[in-house]
């Protein structure tokens, strides 16, 4: 019989350093740490390539699907709720909505009611007439009223005898997250957080449902980056755990009753990552209240595509990015998903943008069956030590949190919102900056789109509540395409449209690029582009510019061409056009000696260079 041979073991191993060896050799003398390794937003280092010695001692490696701490899941499968949500004003209405959608894929349903003065038993016998609760996943989000719906249900639950502990979902109250976006509540810190405790003791019967939902997700939507919105969301759920405990409630029941919302962005294996270091902290601060039972621990995730990377302009984009964020949520074992509509955050989601939402999901679950396999990312050495970076960030923050007393203590001091603020500043930079692009918007925008018609301006920019004797700073919840979406509304509404004359003479490659560069820029301002392509003479572009009649000229040439002929050109269209110049040559201190005031580069901030354009051509934002 052959003797068995171990595969590629005619291959011998290759050290880590001769694989830097090499590296290094290709890129000729250029920095290693420059060219190959990505400073993430968070502040740590991600590498070209990971090997089996950089996940050694990871505490968390070798535990399985369903074993604490739960870093690879809570079950032992990666099957998840797929959750649309329904507004409820009309409780028939709802109703018909809900069998409807239930019919299509959805598993999961969401209930926002309005009204809190609506939330009456016999409603809410109409909202759920049909609707088998112990087959699918059911969540309220009442506002005020939430004991009194759960006492509602258990009693409308029992008249149609159905078991109790085979209803799964929640009914997501979040005093603290409130009282952080809102800057204060209707009632006192002390009198919610009674409030809450009696809600989770309303809860008890209810063994599969959740009564405290924490709302990470605004934290990044408030700009956070991900070790925020993990750190201080592990934080303000160690706060409810506090305060549950301190109000008599076993530990075991209140973490049983805690559910976790994360938003879900666009870095892709950061967000994977990041579902997978939550499960992680969140099992290390249970363990230590000494639960009855470790099962205590597991995290029960919530993700929500997140909303500060959403676009009103080119909006069908959202669907791209609303796919990818998706993938990351199942891949990364969430246990319910809200691919919210691509227009949700500037109009109401219709039919097409709701069903498109559904399928997004499905199509994951259906035809590329994520659910198939739990935890796949676990054994990945870049995926391992992503999960054991951003755990190990978290913790830090996390720590620092609790030494200044605590989540809520933090809040009132203002040290949340400062280092929220402090990252969603240098977000709003990267953005104006095109450092971080968002297509359609600060880069390739589509000019000759209208959408102001369409836009309900009260929930595509939200204002800071400004609330009368608040008790924290409240946080601003925005997206960072916001100042660009308004600078290009403004321009829409303005009676005409700026045109934008691209001159370009020269040499071709650098007027080409030039060209490129200078349209898109001006574009994302809405400005009508007019390009003809390169002249052949500086005297017969000029010509054309003028005949145009575009209040902007953009001379696209090369450095060398622009100190011989940009003078020339600026004498000829001055007084009648703005005149600028793309790129930054060498030669820019002598142009401005001569008159010439405006250039556009890569290094330009382009929100603010836009908005300077727009009061020299009379346009108000």
């Amino acid at each position: 019989m052959k003797e068995e041979q171990k595969l590629f073991e005619e291959f011998p191993p290759v050290a880590t350093g001769d694989w830097i060896e090499k590296i290094n050799k290709d890129l000729k003398g250029a920095d290693y740490v420059k060219k190959m390794v990505w400073k993430t937003s968070e502040g740590f280092d991600v590498k070209p390539f990971y090997r089996s010695e950089d996940i050694k001692g990871l505490g968390h490696l070798g535990t399985m699907p369903g074993e604490f701490p739960f870093v690879r899941g809570g079950k032992t499968d990666n099957v998840w709720f797929v959750r649309q949500n329904i507004r409820v004003e009309d409780y028939q209405g709802a109703n018909r909505k809900a069998l409807d959608v239930l019919m299509k894929g959805v598993d999961s349903l969401g209930f926002i009611i309005s009204d809190p003065e609506s939330i009456t038993a016999r409603n809410l016998d109409v909202l759920l007439a049909g609707i088998y609760p112990e087959s699918i996943e059911l969540n309220f989000n009442p506002p005020g009223k939430a004991r009194e719906l759960v006492q509602f249900l258990i009693s409308l639950m029992e008249s149609r005898q159905t078991d109790l502990s085979s209803i799964r979902g929640s009914v997501e109250a979040d005093p603290l997250g409130r009282l952080m976006v809102n800057g204060k509540l209707c009632v006192s810190i002390d009198e919610g957080l009674d409030y809450l405790a009696a809600l989770v003791n309303d809860c008890r019967p209810l063994s599969g449902f959740r009564a405290v939902q924490v709302n990470a997700a605004n934290f990044q939507n408030a700009g956070a980056d991900i070790v925020k919105e993990l750190g201080f969301g592990i934080s303000l759920g160690n706060e409810y755990m506090a305060q549950l405990t301190e109000r008599g409630i076993d530990a075991s029941l209140a973490a049983s009753k805690i559910g976790f919302t994360f938003a879900i962005g666009s870095n892709y294996f950061m967000e994977l990552a990041k579902l997978r270091a939550a499960r992680l902290l969140w099992a290390t601060v249970v363990d230590a209240y000494k639960p009855q039972s470790r099962m205590a621990s597991r995290m029960n995730i919530l993700s929500v595509t997140g909303e500060w990377n959403k676009t009103i302009y080119d909006p069908y984009v959202n669907m791209l990015r609303t796919q990818t964020e998706a993938m990351s949520a199942a891949l990364g074992g969430a246990d319910s998903i809200i691919v919210s509509p691509f227009n949700e955050h500037f109009d109401n989601p219709g039919e097409f943008s709701e069903r498109i939402a559904r399928n997004q999901q499905l199509l994951l679950r259906e035809e590329a069956h994520l659910d198939k396999v739990a935890d796949p990312g676990a054994g990945s050495w870049y995926i391992e030590s992503l999960t054991a970076m951003l755990a190990d960030s978290a913790w830090k923050l996390f720590l620092e949190v609790e030494e200044k007393g605590g989540f809520l203590k933090a809040l009132k001091e203002g040290f949340i919102q400062e280092r929220i603020e402090e990252m969603a500043t240098r977000r709003k930079a990267d953005v104006a900056k095109r450092k971080d692009v968002l297509l359609g918007s600060n880069q390739y925008p589509n000019y000759t789109e209208k959408v102001s018609a369409k836009v309900d301006t009260a929930r595509a920019f939200r204002s800071v509540p400004e609330a009368e004797d608040a008790e924290v700073r409240p946080l601003r919840l925005f997206r960072g395409a916001e100042e660009f979406e308004r600078l290009r509304m403004a321009t829409d509404k303005a009676p005409q449209r700026p045109a934008v004359f691209i001159l370009a003479v020269g040499n071709p490659a650098m007027a080409l690029a030039r060209t490129q560069f200078s349209s898109n820029f001006f574009a994302c301002a809405g400005y009508s582009i007019i390009d003809k392509g390169r002249y052949k003479s500086v005297d017969e572009g000029v010509k054309a510019a003028l005949e145009s009649g575009a209040g902007i000229i953009v001379m696209c040439s090369s450095d060398e061409e622009y100190a011989a002929l940009a003078p020339g050109v600026f004498s000829e269209v001055s007084g009648k056009a703005v005149f600028v110049i793309a790129g930054a040559p060498e030669c820019m201190d002598d142009l401005k000696k001569a008159g010439i005031e405006h250039f556009i580069s890569i290094r330009s901030n382009v929100l603010d260079t836009l908005k300077q354009f727009h009061k020299i051509v009379g346009i108000k934002v």
